[in-house]
Formats: structure tokens, C-alpha cells, sequence
């Protein structure tokens, strides 16, 4: 019995790693999206969300079942419970990097007032806070989950340094009020991103130790 639940569990755990892969994905292609104006890439990542929404259910459904057939003890419990918040701030991500894509659409007919800088930075920051959060559960690394979890300070560093930046460059040209409202838009769901990275964080830690430092609100 034990050692079939151990393999429903590999599953799980399997099927985490392949939904937090595309999730990853969608955050770098709608990078490269913004950067090159690259509008079938942007399409491409407003698709993949609706793989990335049918993975969070067959996960979660998956986990359920173990929870009802299997009776898990504590610690099993635990980390299914764990998966079962990750796999929703894993989906919430796929929703920001599609409103972001949408957001793209519009933009990528538009020339910038200035070259782009901080928002790849803020970009390429969340992309290692996802693939490092999903690093630190697959082995159970606690000191790279709490890395993660200050690491969020440099994402938010970033959404103020854009956000003075984009204030500016309106106080210097009113034209430019609705392309910056739109990269503003742009920043804000990266800055959620990092937030949902840093919650999946804590759930590694919280599936290692029993303890939680307590899940962020986020305002979707």
C-alpha cells in the first residue's frame, strides 16, 4: 500500500515540476514578447494559459483523491496540502503573464518613449524567483526557499524604480499617459508574479518544517 501511494506521489510531484516548466515558459516568452514586440509570441503565451488552468486541475484533482483513498498522515498530508497553494499561485502566474500578453498586443503597435531597462530586469528577477521556488521543492532546499522569499524585495525595488521613472516621463510629455499606464500595468503583474513566487516559497518551507510564515494577500 505504502509503496503505491509513493508512486501517486512521484506522479504529483512529476506533475508539479511539468506545470511550474510551462509557467516558466510563459514568463520568458512573454519577456521576449515585450522586448521585440513580438506579437505571435505574445498570442502564443495567452494560449498557454489555458493548459497551464488544465494542469491545476488535474493536480488538484489528483491530490484530492490521494486525500480521500490514501488517508496520508501527517506529513504526507502536509506536502500534499503544500502542492495543492503552490499549484494555485503557480496558475495565478500563467493568468498575470496573460494579461500581460493582452497588454502587449496594443503595445507592440506602439514606438516607446524610451528604451526599455528595468522592466527585463523585473522580468528576468521573477523568472528566477519561480524557477528557484519550484528548485527549492524538488530538493527540499530550505535555504534557497528563503532566498526566494527575500529575493522579492529586489522585485519590488524594481516596481518603484519604474514606477518614479514612468511618473516622470508623464509629468514630461501627457501624450505619454496612456502607453505608461500600460507599462505601469506591465510592472505591477510582474511585481504580483514575485509575490506568488515568493507564496510558493513559503509553501516548500511549510511542507519541510510544518511551519508557515503566512500566505500573502495578493489582490488579483
Amino acid at each position: 500500500m505504502r509503496s503505491r501511494f509513493d508512486k501517486e506521489l512521484d506522479l504529483l510531484n512529476n506533475e508539479l515540476i511539468e506545470m511550474a516548466s510551462l509557467v516558466e515558459k510563459s514568463i520568458e516568452n512573454v519577456t521576449q514578447a515585450l522586448i521585440h514586440k513580438d506579437v505571435e509570441l505574445a498570442k502564443e503565451v495567452i494560449e498557454a494559459d489555458k493548459e497551464i488552468d488544465n494542469m491545476e486541475n488535474n493536480i488538484e484533482a489528483r491530490c484530492l483523491r490521494l486525500i480521500l483513498q490514501q488517508h496520508p498522515v501527517a506529513r504526507d498530508l502536509r506536502l500534499i496540502s503544500s502542492i495543492l497553494k503552490m499549484i494555485t499561485d503557480l496558475e495565478r502566474i500563467g493568468d498575470q503573464a496573460q494579461d500581460i500578453g493582452e497588454i502587449l498586443l496594443t503595445l507592440s503597435k506602439q514606438n516607446f518613449k524610451r528604451d526599455l531597462i528595468y522592466l527585463p530586469k523585473m522580468a528576468e528577477a521573477t523568472i528566477k524567483m519561480v524557477k528557484e521556488s519550484i528548485d527549492a521543492f524538488v530538493n527540499s532546499d530550505i535555504e534557497l526557499a528563503n532566498q526566494v522569499i527575500e529575493y522579492d524585495d529586489v522585485v519590488d525595488n524594481l516596481f518603484v524604480t519604474i514606477k518614479d521613472e514612468l511618473i516622470t516621463l508623464i509629468r514630461e510629455d501627457v501624450d505619454f499617459g496612456e502607453q505608461s499606464i500600460d507599462l505601469l500595468m506591465i510592472a505591477k503583474y510582474f511585481e504580483r508574479i514575485g509575490d506568488h513566487a515568493q507564496n510558493i516559497a513559503e509553501w516548500v518551507v511549510f511542507s519541510i518544517t510544518g511551519e508557515h510564515a503566512g500566505e500573502r494577500k495578493i489582490q488579483d
